[in-house]
């Protein structure tokens, strides 16, 4: 059994890899086939080596550029080719795409899947497109996630899979929208108005006419994307995990999680029953049962409440699944609502600056002019760390999602343009310059809810390197935070009106009786 595993490797770590190599390796591999004879230039397919046994049985280990298999058209039910290419997408993930091809009767298609497995919380995308370079953008559109064009009020329902680019993404919902449109205005006149207003819009947006606007993706499974840019500002790109819902874990094939005991870890510690009529007590760790948001099954929550000072109490909270390994940390500051909202204003001289302590709301936007890195609200969430800590987590997660697997010399993935390559080269040196204390760059917090906090070295006196001041919130970040909808005045409590309402009837009936 262990030759057996040992010929027939599992297509996970270094061994996965090879099977999702970037359309460049791919193309190195091609060339070097080509010229050692093992394909057929002619027609630059796989199915030639079929007229040479012994080579096919010579190379039967070696992997296959596009794999072809014979597969039955469903238009004329003769059989066609499907064509199948592993690759991996710089800044995302890995893909499979697939085409079809009957000869019989001409059918084509083409759609992507994802190859990886479903992410551990859906992601939401939203670009906002300010230019025609924008519509350039790179798009993953996978079979579960939900297309918005906000500005053109019009939705696209999770279907087939698809890579293509912004504008290859409305100008298919537009011709979608035009067929059969000549009918329509026979026999559905106001139907047709309707149509006729929404693609004459969406023509104006192609051409440029009608910037800016938005165009949003939301995937429950975590497994589509649009290409970010490095000049992107606060606003411009944004990306948020969510927790899914257990409806959107049944929709996806997970299940609503399975009932078990409560998992270990939590005996000896204080849980949620034993603390639910007392106060919390800081700096004690409190457990809780919790259902993971990867698998669905029972997982532990920790808690511990932080007095951090000078500025107020935050609850630092830790989730661990040991049933599919999901971790997560997050902070969460309590507290009423402020008025305004908070901008804070750090200069980073040197290496005492890097170790000074910081919080980053999820609510937080982060920006550093001078190494050119802007940080949306709710893409890290909360986060209680150092300067130097968060500047180190942004730049991991950065570099892992636009390099290559592997890749430490900063090559990128194929399709990853020259001057983008060079671009995004000098802007991780300048982070990892920044983080070793060569370089002076400034923190730019801005929070809504004045919840972020830099630690004041100074104290009791005002810090010379620590700028703050208090801003009014803008009408969208108040719609963004829900206070908008929030009644805080002439609140009526219906339900506890109706309790009482119950509870003095009966104890009238009780004294009647």
């Amino acid at each position: 059994m262990a030759t057996d595993s040992q010929k027939d490797p599992k297509p996970d770590g270094a061994a996965f890899d090879d099977f999702f190599e970037s359309l460049g390796k791919k193309a190195e591999h091609l060339t070097i086939d080509e010229r050692n004879g093992k394909k057929d230039p002619a027609t630059n397919s796989t199915a030639s080596l079929n007229t040479a046994p012994k080579e096919q049985e010579d190379d039967e280990n070696e992997l296959q550029i596009v794999d072809e298999i014979e597969s039955l058209c469903m238009n004329c039910h003769e059989n066609g080719i499907t064509r199948l290419l592993l690759t991996r997408i710089p800044f995302f993930r890995e893909i499979i795409i697939m085409s079809f091809f009957c000869p019989h009767c001409n059918f084509k298609n083409s759609e992507i899947q994802s190859a990886g497995e479903i992410q551990q919380k859906g992601s939401r995308y939203e670009l906002r497109l300010t230019d025609q370079a924008d519509f350039a953008r790179q798009v993953v559109k996978s079979d579960t996630c939900t297309v918005k064009f906000i500005e053109l009020d019009i939705e696209v329902p999770a279907g087939r899979g698809q890579l293509t680019n912004v504008e290859g993404l409305l100008s298919m919902i537009l011709e979608d929208l035009e067929l059969q449109q000549p009918e329509r205005k026979k026999q559905m006149p106001e139907v047709w108005a309707k149509i006729e207003e929404v693609v004459t819009k969406g023509r104006k947006m192609i051409v440029g006419e009608s910037f800016p606007f938005r165009v949003d993706l939301d995937d429950p499974a975590g497994n589509s994307w649009i290409e970010p840019d490095q000049k992107d500002g606060v606003g411009k790109w944004s990306k948020v995990d969510y927790a899914r819902t257990p409806e959107q874990n049944e929709a996806l094939g997970l299940g609503a999680g399975d009932e078990e005991e409560t998992p270990a870890g939590t005996t000896g510690q204080p849980t949620a029953a034993t603390f639910e009529d007392d106060d919390i007590i800081p700096n004690e760790v409190y457990s809780f049962p919790a259902t993971c948001p990867g698998c669905t099954k029972s997982c532990v929550t920790h808690m511990k409440m932080v007095e951090i000072p000078h500025f107020k109490q935050v609850v630092i909270m830790s989730t661990v699944c040991d049933h599919c390994g999901y971790r997560s940390n997050e902070v969460k500051t309590g507290g009423e609502v402020p008025e305004k909202g908070k901008k804070i204003t750090l200069k980073v001289e040197g290496p005492t600056d890097l170790a000074r302590d910081i919080l980053k709301s999820e609510s937080c936007a982060m920006e550093c002019p001078e190494l050119n890195l802007s940080v949306n609200p709710g893409t890290l969430g909360g986060r209680f760390t150092t300067v130097e800590g968060l500047l180190t987590q942004v730049r991991d997660d950065l570099h892992q999602q636009i390099f290559d697997v592997g890749d430490g010399s900063g090559a990128g993935g194929d399709s990853l343009p020259s001057e983008a390559k060079q671009t995004w080269k000098s802007f991780f040196d300048g982070l990892n310059e920044a983080i070793k204390g060569g370089r002076k760059f400034t923190v730019v917090l801005k929070d809504p809810l004045a919840s972020s906090y830099v630690q004041n070295l100074c104290l009791p006196d005002s810090d010379p390197q620590i700028e703050t001041e208090e801003y009014e919130r803008t009408a969208e970040e108040e719609e963004d935070l829900g206070l908008s909808d929030m009644k805080t005045e002439g609140y009526v409590d219906e339900v506890g009106i109706e309790k009482r309402k119950l509870e003095e009837e009966k104890t009238t009936e009780e004294s009647n009786g």
